[in-house]
């Protein structure tokens, strides 16, 4: 029979020590939880040349099923703790965008996701039964693997006639359990590894087919268990129960049974800094482009980027979310600069894949001629912003952005026939079902859909289905862990914001649905979308003109790092995209480190001329590439009454840019970089000269012809 092996997480220690560079706690779990939270010092003291098994939970703190499964993780945990140190359990949040590139290299791409020797398992969904059924994969998992058995774990294999006839001879024990059981049961196992770190005692389970064994100890049942002295005597063992409890119990207690130096594995004791966030006022009645912002690089440049290559349907639910994003976000003019930008990108691929490698770099922040494509890399939570980090944000957020487009079909569509009443509804579900990381929140999500959103026949019918659907998921969380204390999960919208909306009928309260669309229009209105927290766009097209120039070539995601661009020959049938593409607008920008747009603001700048001394607050102190606060800058130049387009040029004057401010010359830069301009004088000096060399060659030859003396006619 073959031996049960335990792993010796070979293939998992290794990708963690190679990729995992410092993972701060997570909000769901905390030191004094029996689990590892992963960090660098974890990874240096406990894990690496571990001879262990590690058991690890990638999850996101804001994901709803996340929320809810933290308390059995915790619970299994504290289960199993004396499995160590043959199993370890530790858990890594993916949301922490230090954790983000080791997650995509462990290719997870929902929440949670398990991982036991490289090997992925859905968490069981019932609560009741969850820990039993996770302690059998644990064990499942472990004798799977086929590598070199490790010191530190017990055998899982049944015992045979000949290992039981000679086990005192062998082992300086006195006492050995025998489990008897059926080949499907896992109590043996698991009352083995229970029994790791006590001395003086063994166990072995024993199957019921092994009939000598079965027929020496007199077994009529399954489970049932014998102990065995060193001295050559055997008894049944007395419990009212036949479980892993009782027999664990009863063996711990044993006469000179002990437990042995071994530890359950702990994070390292070092003091764990966190940063207190200040919670940011915001009033109800307001929506907050910080939230919408903040909810489109999470979905474009978190969410997609799970995923090393997009296929088949996720790159058309990509290519709708999009499309319905450029054509419906009422966004500031930058970011509809960049919807537009990756839109177009996105139409013009052909075939059904798309590698995130080239992707990446159409998500980066760059600048088309004048007309920068730029979108924050913050996220900042605002009206979405929860008591504490794992409630609330992004999911709130997404759906803030759902109503909001819903509502702006319905706007783009007044008075007329919509072409399609589910282009919104459509996109929505492609990609929460394609993207969104918690599973079985797309899971509910789709039930919905497919539930009645084929019964949609208007855009108002479709603002009106996506409020109605969103209450019913209020209603559902309401009560469980993943409601935030402070901002219970009630019917939207309350009667404070909207009293029309309710009303009695027969003594029950009921929706006034025309009074809801009307709330809906009015609160998810351009004109309710408020500023407040957001980076301003000169601002972030100046902190990209810079990057650029530093040679920063920043990716979305948090990663920092130079790029190094490179033209590549493209297949002339474009039936799939190379990994080495590269964006040429991005090459351009940093190349020419938007000089274009430098001259054009100067250009515009017909106001109040920007005086030094109205510069330097705006300007680093030194070129030492210090943090600049450009949002407080933008508000003293906004407070003394200039422009937008003053403001780049403010920002930009003392970045080595030698153009004089003359009306002339920057008439003569609209648009151009400085090589543009020299090469512009450069030309213009040589065809001047040759038109002067030519006019003096006529006019020296008009002069000779008139000087030569004529000839008498006959």
């Amino acid at each position: 029979m073959a031996r049960g092996r335990c792993h010796p997480h070979a293939l998992l220690l290794l990708l963690l020590a190679a990729a995992l560079a410092g993972a701060p706690p997570g909000g769901l779990y905390s030191p004094g939880d029996p689990l590892v939270l992963l960090q660098v010092d974890t990874l240096e003291s406990s894990v690496l040349n571990s001879s262990s098994a590690w058991l690890v939970e990638f999850y996101a703190s804001w994901c709803g099923h996340c929320v809810h499964f933290a308390p059995t993780w915790r619970a299994l945990a504290a289960d199993i703790q004396e499995w160590s140190p043959a199993v370890n359990v530790a858990v890594v949040d993916c949301a922490d965008i230090a954790n983000q590139k080791t997650c995509g290299k462990f290719g997870i791409t929902g929440f949670p996701t398990l991982k036991v020797n490289s090997v992925c398992f859905v968490p069981p969904t019932d609560p009741g039964d969850s820990i039993q059924n996770l302690r059998q994969s644990i064990i499942t998992n472990l004798e799977m693997h086929k590598e070199t058995w490790p010191p530190a774990c017990p055998p899982l294999e049944p015992a045979s006639v000949e290992e039981i006839r000679g086990f005192f001879q062998t082992n300086n024990v006195t006492y050995l359990a025998l489990i008897f059981e059926t080949n499907e049961s896992f109590l043996g196992r698991e009352v083995t590894l229970d029994m790791l770190q006590y001395e003086n005692v063994a166990v072995r389970r024993v199957l019921s087919s092994e009939e000598e064994l079965v027929k020496k100890y007199g077994v009529t049942a399954f489970p049932s268990s014998f102990l065995l002295i060193n001295n050559g005597t055997f008894s049944r063992i007395p419990v009212q129960m036949e479980a892993r409890s009782f027999y664990t119990h009863f063996l711990q207690r044993l006469p000179g049974v002990t437990r042995g130096p071994y530890m359950p594995t702990r994070a390292p004791d070092t003091p764990i800094k966190t940063t207190p966030i200040p919670r940011k006022p915001a009033d109800r009645s307001k929506v907050y482009m910080a939230d919408l912002e903040s909810a489109l690089h999470y979905a474009l440049r978190v969410e997609v980027a799970r995923f090393s290559v997009l296929t088949g349907e996720r790159v058309r639910a990509l290519k709708d979310f999009v499309a319905v994003l450029a054509k419906y976000f009422p966004g500031r003019p930058f970011v509809q600069n960049f919807l537009r930008s990756v839109d177009r990108w996105l139409r013009n691929v052909r075939g059904s894949r798309i590698p995130y490698s080239a992707l990446k770099l159409v998500l980066t922040n760059r600048k088309e001629g004048q007309a920068p494509a730029v979108l924050s890399n913050n996220v900042t939570w605002v009206g979405c912003q929860g008591s504490e980090p794992h409630f609330r944000g992004y999911p709130c957020s997404l759906w803030t952005l759902f109503h909001l487009l819903t509502v702006q079909a319905t706007r783009h569509h007044s008075g007329q026939k919509a072409e399609d009443p589910l282009e919104v509804l459509g996109a929505m579900r492609g990609y929460v079902q394609s993207f969104f990381g918690c599973r079985e929140c797309a899971q509910h999500f789709e039930g919905m859909a497919a539930e009645s959103m084929d019964k949609v026949r208007s855009v108002d019918e479709a603002a009106l289905w996506l409020w109605s659907r969103h209450n019913r998921v209020n209603a559902r969380l309401a009560g469980t862990e993943t409601e935030d204390p402070q901002f219970p999960k009630l019917q939207w919208p309350p009667p404070e914001l909207c009293h029309p909306c309710h009303s009695v009928v027969k003594r029950r309260q009921v929706w006034d649905e025309a009074a809801v669309l009307q709330f809906l229009k009015a609160y998810f209105s351009p004109i309710n979308i408020f500023l407040n927290y957001t980076e301003p766009e000169t601002a972030l097209v100046v902190r990209r003109s810079r990057e650029a120039k530093e040679g920063a070539g920043e990716w979305a995601m948090g990663f920092s790092g130079p790029r190094k661009p490179s033209i590549v020959r493209m297949n002339p049938k474009m039936q799939e995209l190379e990994e080495d593409i590269v964006d040429l607008d991005s090459f351009s920008e940093l190349h020419y480190k938007s000089k274009a747009l430098k001259a054009a603001a100067v250009a515009a700048n017909k106001g109040r001329q920007l005086s030094k001394r109205d510069t330097i607050p705006l300007l680093l102190a030194d070129d030492s590439h210090q943090a600049f606060d450009y949002a407080a800058a933008w508000e003293r130049l906004r407070q003394r009454g200039l422009g937008s387009k003053q403001l780049i040029g403010a920002l930009e004057e003392d970045e080595g840019d030698t153009l004089r401010r003359s009306h002339w010359f920057r008439m003569l830069g609209v648009g151009f970089s400085r090589l543009d301009v020299s090469l512009c004088i450069i030309l213009y000096f040589l065809s001047s000269m040759c038109l002067l060399g030519m006019y003096t060659f006529f006019r020296m030859r008009t002069r000779h012809r008139k000087g030569r003396p004529s000839f008498p006619t006959a």
